[in-house]
């Protein structure tokens, strides 16, 4: 298996796993739109709060991107997605630093030299670049890149702004993958697949420019 296989294979079984699961819920009837389209205004605020919570408790958020664009549809459910990922992302980011900074930066003087001294000084050195390499991969956990990120030294900003900008290609494509089973649509699921590709690929190729610790 080649190197961009073996970092693929799991991002795109979810894709693929998602897709089918929003077509089963809308071959046995079950339509959670309607649900939403109910509740009036409160639906897309719902979705936010509950979004921001699921992100920040480690439900992947590529979940939180396809119940969106199944819910609302593309252009919405990506929106409201971005801004419940980008919610979940700075309140780990948050709790990590005001909680654990102090104790990690004790640690990490005492590890100097080692995998998490390397990739907290890469955060630091370049915190928007090294960001958006790691959001764009389809590896690692979104969770502990979160609280890792808190306890280093990477500032709020870059890291928040790479973090939201790394998120676009895969919320894009899993909201289209979610508006498309919504609508058993397979052009959209395969340019939501196409689009998944593109974003792997993009993501490889600032790796190979500016590589992370190992």
């Amino acid at each position: 298996m080649t190197g961009w296989a073996r970092l693929a294979w799991k991002p795109a079984l979810l894709l693929a796993g998602l897709a089918a699961a929003g077509l089963a819920l809308r071959t046995i009837g079950l339509d959670p739109r309607g649900a939403v389209a109910a509740a009036g205004q409160q639906g897309p605020a719902g979705f936010l709060v509950l979004g921001t919570l699921a992100c920040a408790v480690a439900l992947p958020r590529q979940v939180v991107a396809l119940a969106g664009g199944y819910v609302f549809g593309f252009w919405a459910g990506s929106a409201l997605a971005l801004i419940a990922e980008l919610g979940g992302c700075a309140i780990d980011f948050w709790w990590a630093r005001l909680l654990g900074r102090g104790a990690a930066s004790r640690f990490l003087a005492r590890r100097e030299g080692g995998r998490l001294h390397r990739l907290d000084r890469l955060l630091a050195e370049r915190p928007f670049t090294a960001t958006l390499t790691l959001r764009l991969l389809p590896v690692g956990n979104n969770f502990v890149l979160n609280l890792l990120a808190g306890l280093s030294g990477v500032g709020t900003l870059p890291f928040l702004a790479a973090s939201v900008l790394g998120y676009v290609p895969q919320t894009v494509v899993f909201a289209l993958a979610g508006s498309g089973a919504s609508v058993s649509d397979g052009a959209q699921l395969t340019l939501a697949a196409v689009l998944f590709a593109v974003s792997v690929g993009l993501g490889l190729l600032l790796l190979r420019r500016r590589p992370v610790p190992a």
